[in-house]
């Protein structure tokens, strides 16, 4: 999802660079390596891109567990919806920040952050800022530190670790006479308002607070700012909860508000708020802060605490995590590839075991969705628009035993709260179009999870397909639109009556269309499996109506009236949501036959795939075209698939700072470039079969399991890859011949060993 806040399509112009690797980051070869020591978390951090006019990866170098409920950074400057905690090109720090704002595009919610300072004391954002270099910094999975610029030739060492809800902080102080620690509970600041940032409801409706403990040396207290909430519905009883300990005992102590400080206050509430310890410390004293989380009460931040660090043992804290993310990262295992590909693999799988992140604790979740606690396992913050398309299909051989709960989860929210989410943040946002958890919740089903209760989810997804929402033709249901209600399909009305989105009734109308009869084929497989077979032909039925906005005229979907006619040339653009005609000219993924039919048969559908990457109209950083490399499989032309994976592969994907090309959109990015490195593509994600690629690497082992919880391991081999040998000869499962570009869910998860041999040039029969 790639937000440039104007919606602005952007012209990507392919770009060969060379892979550099980050001198901060760099490697020593060691055979004593882990696939955990590869991560580089400073891969995606920058916010330009790779060209003038296209987004940076909006990643940040977080420290926790896999799926943290809080993540815990350091922060280079005041975030808001727009701007990550963390910016590469920053040369200041503001804090050291526990964060829930997932990317760039969406807010933060229940945050706080702790700075360490030495001489008078300064609280305000700007004022407290202390310089750094990236020369100094350690960027790990669990792990970070930098060193602080504290003035007259002076530093503070700041280090990180996490668990899921817990984070410590360690802060090795110079001598001073005036040292402190600033907390940060809530930012209201006036001066971050913007089209994309409405304060002034919450600056006028909320108020944090915290309350300073001298005898417990704790500060607690609250946060229930949503940055995101103008986009989502009034939550009254939500608040992030904190409490951060130290292991020093406070000389003074006070509170603040804006930029008054009031020395000796033990409570403090307001907008723009926190609290400050002082003390005294001598040559490279070490002070430790430990801060639990808490979406559910201080009581249960305090039980989070004693579960997750109950102790201040800084090493033992990163050494858990450590070996957590060591057991995630070595279920996929890379041979006989370069340091600088481990690095870029490692990170991109990183990445994607990061969202959705856990809203749970220990048993019991707050619900944005009704504003509640319930019992049971929660995540929070799924990016559907982006990662029905990789990253949860991806999940199935990465994370299978989170997949269940990532299913229910969704499901709780339509319980509580009428319909399933389409970006919760960590309530519905009406973020994007289309009600892709469908995808999700079928794509799950299909390939045999049903940890969950089946029936309502698919009422859940059958209720997407078949109710529209509330006003639905009084509403044009733009972008970022301030809450009202649900969204859900907006359009919906018309998309039944009509057979497609009207251009003058709806916005992005055409993308609405076509990704509406994706939907649909995902509830229609559903409901296949379920043996429903007369919601079956209804919405496999309406799944063709991508057909309806197909302008023969120009051979390209297009903007329709209510009266059944196109607009004219000149406004073939219109009704788009991030791009153009060429952003969804192939959009229909579900339906590779009818498109090519539509369009002329195999040899022109392949023309006009060709124009579609020799002119430049393919954006890889954007994620309505990336199975477009993959639709030469269902034309004929599969060697072209093969070659544009090893080019995309490795052109938008390096190992330094800007690596990704365009927002890794919580993970999907980097799962589409896992799937191009393992040889296979879920070009439908519902409907079990895979698009067969070309392996990037000689030998990928992933130990995973099946729906049914038994271990599994699948070899994927590539004989003779080599720089010229990209092109695939043949594929073998387990010895069996597959003599087409394709392959199913159900046999690759029978099989152990997946077997390419590679040439240097096409194999035209392999079709």
């Amino acid at each position: 999802m790639k937000k440039n806040w104007q919606k602005k399509a952007c012209a990507l112009v392919v770009i060969f660079a060379s892979m550099m690797a980050s001198p901060a980051q760099a490697q020593k070869k060691d055979k004593h390596l882990q696939e955990v020591d590869y991560v580089n978390p400073l891969i995606g951090s920058p916010f330009a891109g790779f060209a003038k006019g296209l987004e940076g990866g909006g990643t940040t170098p977080v420290v926790g567990c896999p799926y943290a409920m809080t993540n815990f950074v350091l922060q280079t400057h005041e975030n808001k919806m727009s701007r990550m905690p963390y910016i590469y090109e920053d040369t200041t720090v503001i804090g050291f920040m526990a964060t829930h704002q997932p990317t760039v595009w969406m807010g933060d919610y229940g945050y706080v952050s702790v700075m360490p300072q030495i001489g008078d004391l300064k609280v305000l954002p700007a004022d407290r800022a202390l310089s750094f270099s990236h020369k100094s910094e350690i960027s790990k999975p669990y792990y970070y530190s930098v060193q602080l610029q504290a003035g007259k030739k002076k530093t503070i060492k700041g280090e990180i670790a996490g668990v899921s809800r817990c984070g410590m902080f360690r802060f090795t102080f110079p001598q001073s006479d005036q040292s402190h620690i600033i907390i940060h509970g809530i930012n209201l600041n006036p001066a971050l308002q913007d089209a994309n940032n409405n304060l002034e409801h919450r600056i006028a409706t909320l108020k944090g607070t915290v309350k300073v403990d001298t005898a417990n040396k704790e500060i607690t207290g609250y946060n229930p700012d949503r940055q995101s909430a103008q986009l989502g519905p009034e939550l009254p009883n939500f608040k992030g909860y904190f409490i951060i300990q130290f292991d020093k005992p406070f000389e003074s102590f006070g509170t603040w508000s804006g930029s008054g400080v009031n020395a000796s206050a033990i409570e403090q509430s307001g907008t723009m708020m926190g609290a400050y310890i002082s003390f005294k410390t001598k040559k490279n004293e070490i002070v430790k802060v430990r801060i639990a989380t808490s979406f559910i009460s201080l009581e249960q931040a305090r039980e989070n605490l004693s579960r997750e660090i109950p102790d201040w043992d800084f090493e033992k804290v990163v050494a858990s995590t450590r070996d957590r993310w060591q057991e995630n990262l070595s279920r996929v295992q890379a041979e006989g590839i370069s340091e600088d590909q481990k690095a870029i693999f490692y990170t991109a799988l990183f990445h994607t075991m990061l969202f959705p992140r856990e809203f749970s604790e220990y048993g019991k979740y707050y619900s944005a969705f009704d504003d509640k606690i319930h019992n049971g396992v929660a995540y929070d913050d799924y990016s559907l628009w982006d990662t029905y398309r990789a990253l949860h299909p991806l999940l199935i051989f990465t994370q299978p035993d989170r997949v269940n709960d990532m299913v229910a989860s969704l499901l709780q929210m339509y319980k509580e709260g009428g319909w399933l989410p389409m970006w919760p943040n960590p309530a519905e946002t009406n973020i994007m179009l289309g009600t892709h958890a469908d995808a999700v919740v079928a794509d799950a089903y299909i390939k045999g999870y049903r940890g969950y209760d089946v029936n309502l989810a698919y009422e859940a997804v059958r209720k997407d397909a078949m109710v529209p929402p509330d006003n639905d033709t009084k509403r044009m249901w733009g972008d970022r639109e301030l809450w009202q209600a649900n969204e859900a399909r907006g359009g919906l009305s018309y998309y039944h009556s009509l057979g497609y989105v009207p251009v003058d009734r709806t916005l992005e109308s055409v993308s609405r269309t076509i990704e509406f009869s994706y939907d649909d084929y995902a509830v229609a497989m559903m409901a296949k499996e379920m043996g429903k077979t007369d919601d079956y032909n209804r919405f496999i039925g309406w799944s063709k109506s991508y057909q309806n906005v197909f302008n023969k005229e120009t051979g390209f979907f297009g903007p329709r009236n209510f009266d059944g006619s196109f607009r004219d040339r000149g406004h073939e653009n219109e009704g788009f949501t991030e791009g153009d005609k060429w952003t969804y000219a192939f959009g229909a993924m579900h339906d590779a036959p009818g498109m090519i039919s539509i369009m002329g048969g195999n040899e022109k559908f392949a023309v006009k795939l060709d124009s579609n990457f020799s002119q430049n109209h393919y954006h890889h950083d954007n994620e309505p075209g990336h199975h477009y490399i993959y639709l030469y499989d269902y034309c004929g032309q599969p060697w072209k698939t093969q070659e544009l994976v090893r080019t995309h592969t490795t052109i938008n994907y390096r190992n330094e700072a800007l690596g990704i090309n365009g927002n890794d959109d919580c993970g999907q990015m980097s799962a589409w470039y896992l799937f191009g490195i393992m040889g296979f593509y879920p070009v439908a994600p519902t409907s079990g079969i895979y698009a067969i690629g070309a392996p990037q690497f000689p030998k990928l082992i992933l130990h995973y399991k099946i729906a049914s919880g038994e271990p599994a391991v699948l070899e994927i081999v590539a004989k003779d890859l080599s720089e010229t040998n990209k092109y695939v000869q043949s594929v073998t499962l387990d010895g069996k011949a597959i003599d087409h570009p394709f392959i199913s869910h159900a046999d690759l998860v029978k099989g152990k060993m997946l077997v390419f041999q590679m040439g240097g040039k096409p194999n035209y029969d392999f079709k």
